[in-house]
């Protein structure tokens, strides 16, 4: 039997009861209880399974149609108080417990009691691996009273069992299990239990001649007659891959899911039917390697494979800035992109455990971040300012995860001024000393009002729509947290990243409202043209720092060609 310190894997099989919908029971699973397990840091990945050996369209409670599997360094965190309470209230949902009453749901616990890999195997959690297909055999054994039967049934599998099945074609992964402490000791299983998950490619050769061959010889007969007593089989293709964040827009797309919100109301889903658009929205958060939280809205097409945009945000403000270009670009586009927006590092209060000081490259590793919880291989991105260097920064210092970057309103340096101009203005806040209802510290309004006067040309505010939409960004730079403000802020004291733009081979493009300053000679000449290959600069007439908010038809049009070239 396994110690306590062996690793193992939950494996849960499924059975909707009659009556509940197929989007929501896919909705409920893959937006809200995979990913809250893959949050924790000892649940090392996650898998859905769908039976192939069904004899119906349908599974049964005695034969379910869905298989997850969850692998853990060690089975003793599911006793812990971290995973427990994820399984009762007021942690979990009340969504989620009136979805359980409607499925039959067999839960077991096994520990890893050895594992062979071949030449082919694919770490399936990679997000490299994402898309890739799998098979999993899965042959579970209880066995025949007797000390000797466990030591033979290992002795097969080891000397001619598993060598022969590395033999067959497509062969990847075979692993053997037992039932865990966790159960013997809890009573749930009365009889010890092993377990063999062997996967394969898609293209193999089960059924053919070598696996015939590892499973008619005389050794694999005698083990069956005088050690097994009872044994089943099943067979699986991998449905879908848990990253540690809701990205199911697919089943909000059938109007049987229901909108639904977690406890903490940091997750929120809206099927698309809710919706004014008819876009489904998914509205969560990811964590950081070093803890923080960035809340983040990803919408627009249902495809998990269509293409994904992601926007960054300026500093000092969250991501409403991209609302009317969103509208406009999904419409101009025929929705045929996913957007990912998000609130960037500083926005809220920062976690006590967060990297300190925040630089360009630390805000480029929470896009590679965002990117990896969500599993998307590759991206383009869109940042205005700060976001705009992070979005360079990002397309010239990660080119496989980088597809297309369009950075706006921005620098590829910081000049000398920039320290002393910010921290004046963090002083600004001290001075005015607001505080949010909760009490919290804040940048204020006299902040507030200078940046906005600095961000928009005077001909905005006479256009009573223009203005409404200032009025609304001025409220976000009040309310930003200070702490928040006064730590990311020194990203933008120095940094430098022109020497990363030398013989950039990719796909980059610029964009600047004409009215902000400087800045369009700025981008031109030490961007656009230090770039280099014909790279676009795009000039925007009647606006100023944010282009996205005062003219965001434009700025989506020219997203749309741009991308689509």
């Amino acid at each position: 039997m396994a110690s306590k310190s062996t690793p193992g894997i939950l494996y849960v099989t499924m059975q909707p009861k009659q009556g509940l919908p197929d989007a929501q029971f896919h909705d409920w699973y893959q937006n809200e209880h995979g990913p809250n397990r893959l949050r924790l840091p000892f649940c090392r990945n996650g898998f859905r399974y769908r039976a192939t050996d069904l004899e119906s369209q349908a599974g049964s409670q005695e034969k379910p149609e869905w298989m997850a599997i969850y692998d853990f360094d060690e089975l003793e965190h599911l006793t812990h108080e971290t995973y427990l309470k994820l399984r009762s209230a007021p942690v979990q949902s009340q969504r989620e417990r009136d979805t359980m009453k409607q499925i039959f749901v067999d839960r077991r616990n096994y520990d890893l009691l050895k594992e062979w890999k071949g030449d082919d195997f694919r770490d399936l959690q990679n997000v490299e691996n994402e898309g890739e297909k799998n098979v999993m055999v899965a042959v579970s054994f209880q066995l025949q009273d007797g000390a000797d039967k466990e030591k033979e049934l290992r002795k097969w599998y080891e000397e001619e069992h598993v060598p022969l099945l590395q033999k067959v074609p497509g062969w990847r992964r075979t692993r053997r299990f037992v039932t865990s402490y966790l159960d013997l000791e809890s009573g749930h299983r009365k009889e010890t239990e092993f377990l063999a998950l062997h996967e394969y490619a898609p293209n193999n050769g089960l059924g053919g001649p070598e696996f015939k061959a590892a499973t008619t010889t005389e050794w694999c007969d005698k083990i069956y007659k005088d050690v097994v007593k009872e044994r089943k089989r099943r067979v699986y293709d991998l449905y879908y891959t848990f990253g540690a964040a809701q990205r199911d827009l697919q089943s909000l797309a059938s109007s049987d899911t229901v909108p639904a919100e977690s406890t903490n109301g940091l997750t929120k889903s809206y099927p698309a039917h809710t919706t004014s658009d008819k876009r489904p929205a998914i509205e969560s958060f990811i964590t950081t390697p070093d803890g923080v939280d960035l809340p983040y809205r990803l919408e627009g097409s249902t495809s998990p494979d269509a293409p994904l945009i992601i926007l960054a945000n300026s500093i000092l403000v969250d991501y409403g800035i991209w609302d009317d270009f969103v509208t406009h670009f999904l419409k101009l586009t025929d929705n045929s992109y996913r957007i990912l927006r998000y609130n960037t590092r500083g926005r809220n209060t920062l976690s006590p455990n967060s990297t300190s000081p925040i630089n360009i490259d630390l805000l480029t590793k929470d896009v590679i971040s965002l990117l990896d919880a969500l599993r998307i291989k590759q991206a383009s991105i869109i940042g205005v300012s700060l976001g705009g260097a992070t979005a360079l920064n990002a397309g010239l210092s990660y080119p496989d995860r980088i597809a297309a970057f369009i950075a706006c309103d921005t620098n590829a340096f910081a000049p000398p001024s920039n320290a002393n101009a910010w921290n004046d203005r963090v002083a600004m806040c001290e001075k005015q000393a607001a505080t949010s209802s909760s009490g919290e510290a804040i940048v204020g309004t006299d902040l507030a009002e200078a940046t906005v006067r600095r961000w928009f040309v005077p001909e905005s505010y006479n256009d009573t729509a223009l203005a409404e939409k200032i009025e609304r960004v001025k409220t976000m730079v009040a309310n930003n947290s200070l702490s928040g403000f006064r730590e990311s802020v020194v990203a933008l004291h120095q940094y430098d990243i022109r020497e990363k733009m030398a013989g950039y081979k990719g796909k980059g493009a610029f964009l600047v409202g004409a009215g902000d300053g400087v800045l369009p000679k700025t981008m031109k000449e030490n961007m656009a043209q230090k770039l280099g290959g014909g790279v676009e600069l795009r000039v925007v007439d009647g606006a100023g720092h944010l282009p996205m908010v005062e003219r965001p038809e434009e700025v989506a049009r020219f997203v749309g060609e741009f991308l689509g070239r």
